[in-house]
């Protein structure tokens, strides 16, 4: 096992579970693992993969993924490939010949794919293992159910003494349990790693506007100029729209979604993971299902709908271990929206539940890492330190006087209106819903006019949160009175909201239009922001990441494939003047080290 971790992946030790895990799965058994994005879940079968006779068929949803997968494999020296719908007939012919001799090590195969190749490709194969990634998918309690996983339990049937190992980075009990029971598991031996991810930082900014958020943006990226990062939108359109917006501040931006020609969504993507732009804008429904190690800072420009969709976007960034950012907007629109949607959906119970936990996250005034950690199961009793709850407790003030203003304002519209309605009512505003309803003849019109509207979205926000009134979706999204409500407007009862707080306004850069650049901006990539060098290590990062580039861009494949950040940090920090040193790095193996030591040394001898 340490022979077959050195020689292909260059570490020199597993990390926790890792190494129980491949043992067990040696052992014939199979398997359930749980482990976060980044935690390394892929060497849990790519280890025993190389140790066991025959080849191992990975089955995974995504086909960007498996591209990734089996270029970092190859680019390790490990025999791979990949079946799916991107192969044209004469590639799908030399995978499949090359399986029928025993060639190959790892197939990643998608499980549509796998139903076709099953009674044929498959059973005339030596199968050593069936991985099964992004396991959760098998199930209707997981957060991205699909169909196809469910016909997974053929494998058992067909092969009733290999193994599986079922693997996922988000998945509840039900879910688990769920993943056994569809997978006709034999007594499998369940793993669940730490779901803490230390190195990512956690914010959340509530009730910001179009305009807000673009700002900040600005400033977070300004504050990662030679950084990647990811930016989940909830729709298409928003996708387009926030691209375009950094393209007019020189930004290199591009948008990534399901309605994008296949041409086009892959040159996206493409340009993405081989550094050529810095950002790309994609919608939360559609999984960008790459291994990019480099990425930075991942945004939420909108609310997910789970807290396992949540978790799994902000896990891609910050692969490396190196410090990374996540920011999470979150507006009463978001809200709605998302309600909407899970109350037209099939699994209506189900879907409110987990938007509710996630509108837990979004609101509360604890540790957020905390309210993560618990609920996947695991409880942690100090506070992380890295989120923007511990680093900035919220101040808090008397706002009975606000809430009974804006209870009364509701009341005396019947309860008739919409969160937009009641802040128009309160403001003073004429808009067309006011007008329509005669809300301008309500005692309550204007009584709020000295609070900017979007502080108003903020406190309506925080009162929907303590449960001062709710949310009628079926009626048209109109606020209702609870009887907490009834209390604080009638009897006195006090209220409390937090204090908000707004970021200065960051610097703008470059054009003020928005208008979309016509020719790419050229990216190349750069050091963590957040792990500062010294000024003479920093002089050599940059040499070895250009570099890294040409090695790459020569063999057509993204640069975090040929070295991670990380290892040429390491490689900063060790200063090797031998290829033999060289290979003795962390991240670097024999098959590496063979391939780039001569290169990589002599950038380096260059600095001694």
């Amino acid at each position: 096992m340490q022979n077959i971790l050195k020689r292909y992946f260059g570490f020199d030790s597993f990390r926790p579970l890792q190494e129980d895990i491949i043992g067990n799965i040696l052992a014939g058994h199979d398997v359930v693992v749980l482990m976060p994005t980044g935690g390394g879940k892929s060497l849990c079968y790519q280890v025993p993969a190389l140790m066991r006779e025959g080849t191992t068929v990975v089955i995974s949803p995504l086909i960007s993924l498996m591209k990734d997968q089996v270029e970092g494999l190859r680019a390790n020296g490990v025999p791979a490939a990949a079946l799916n719908s991107m192969n044209d007939e004469a590639e799908s012919a030399r995978v499949r010949a090359a399986c029928l001799r025993g060639e190959l090590k790892l197939l990643y195969i998608s499980p549509e794919r796998l139903m076709l190749e099953l009674p044929y490709l498959i059973r005339d194969m030596k199968v050593s293992l069936f991985a099964v990634d992004e396991a959760h998918c098998i199930s209707q309690w997981g957060h991205d159910f699909r169909p196809e996983y469910a016909q997974l339990g053929l494998l058992r049937q067909t092969f009733p003494d290999v193994p599986i190992v079922a693997l996922t980075a988000t998945a509840d009990r039900l879910t688990r349990e769920d993943i056994q029971k569809q997978l006709a598991l034999s007594d499998p031996v369940v793993f669940i790693s730490s779901f803490d991810r230390p190195n990512l930082s956690l914010d959340v900014k509530r009730g910001y506007q179009k305009k807000d958020k673009d700002r900040a943006i600005l400033e977070l990226i300004a504050r990662h100029p030679d950084d990647c990062g990811i930016i989940y939108c909830l729709s298409k359109k928003t996708t387009e729209s926030v691209a375009e917006m950094l393209r007019g501040h020189d930004i290199a931006a591009v948008a990534y979604h399901a309605g994008l020609p296949t041409e086009e969504r892959e040159r996206a993507q493409d340009d993405f993971i081989h550094d050529r732009v810095q950002v790309v804008c994609a919608t939360v429904a559609f999984g960008m299902g790459i291994d990019k190690s480099n990425v930075r800072f991942v945004i939420h420009y909108n609310l997910p709908k789970s807290i396992e969709g949540f978790y799994q976007e902000i896990g891609r960034a910050g692969r490396d271990g190196l410090p990374a950012e996540t920011v999470l907007f979150y507006s009463l629109g978001d809200l709605v929206q998302l309600s909407k949607f899970a109350q037209e959906s099939g699994q209506r119970e189900i879907n409110m539940e987990k938007l509710r936990r996630m509108q837990e996250y979004a609101e509360s005034d604890v540790c957020r890492r905390r309210i993560l950690l618990n609920y996947f199961g695991e409880h942690t009793d100090g506070d992380c330190g890295n989120c923007d709850v511990c680093k900035n407790p919220p101040q808090r003030f008397d706002g009975t006087i606000l809430a009974q203003k804006a209870l009364s304002a509701i009341v005396r519209a019947d309860e008739q209106v919409s969160a937009r309605t009641l802040t128009d009512i309160l403001r003073g505003n004429f808009s067309p819903e006011v007008t329509k309803g005669h809300f301008e003849t309500l005692k309550t019109f204007g009584v709020g006019r000295d609070v900017p509207p979007r502080d108003w979205q903020d406190y309506l926000m925080q009162m929907l949160q303590n449960g001062l009134f709710e949310i009628a979706y079926e009626e048209g999204n109109h606020l209702k009175l609870t009887e907490s409500g009834r209390q604080v407007l009638y009897k006195g009862r006090k209220v409390e909201l937090a204090v908000i707080r707004r970021e200065e306004k960051p610097q703008k850069r470059g054009r003020k239009s928005l208008r979309p650049v016509a020719a790419p901006v050229l990216f190349t990539g750069g050091r963590p922001a957040a792990a500062p060098l010294a000024a003479d290590s920093q002089e050599l990062f940059e040499a070895l990441r250009a570099l890294r580039k040409r090695l790459a861009d020569a063999q057509g494949f993204p640069p975090y494939i040929v070295m991670s950040d990380k290892v040429l940090q390491n490689l900063c920090e060790a200063r090797p003047q031998t290829v033999e040193a060289f290979g003795t790095v962390s991240g670097i193996g024999e098959f590496k080290k063979e391939k780039y030591g001569k290169d990589f040394v002599e950038v380096i001898r260059r600095f001694k």
